[in-house]
């Protein structure tokens, strides 16, 4: 289920009626967009981390590819 909410003064409030049980236990998920720059630090540590592919130089083979 998804529900839209809105964030303020520390409480989730949803933007419409939710069918749920007085005080149960949700878990929220936030869009990448609401964390901004902290997921954009994962991505470049993912992107600059060292892969062992087998290759010993892959721009060696750079060309093969190339139409």
């Amino acid at each position: 289920m998804t529900v839209r909410a809105i964030y303020e003064n520390g409480v989730f409030r949803p933007t419409e009626p939710v069918n749920l049980p007085e005080r149960a236990e949700v878990q929220v998920l936030l869009p990448a967009s609401a964390n901004g720059d902290e997921n954009l630090d994962a991505i470049y540590r993912i992107m600059g981390a060292q892969y062992a592919s087998g290759e010993k130089d892959v721009a060696e083979r750079h060309d093969e590819h190339q139409p």
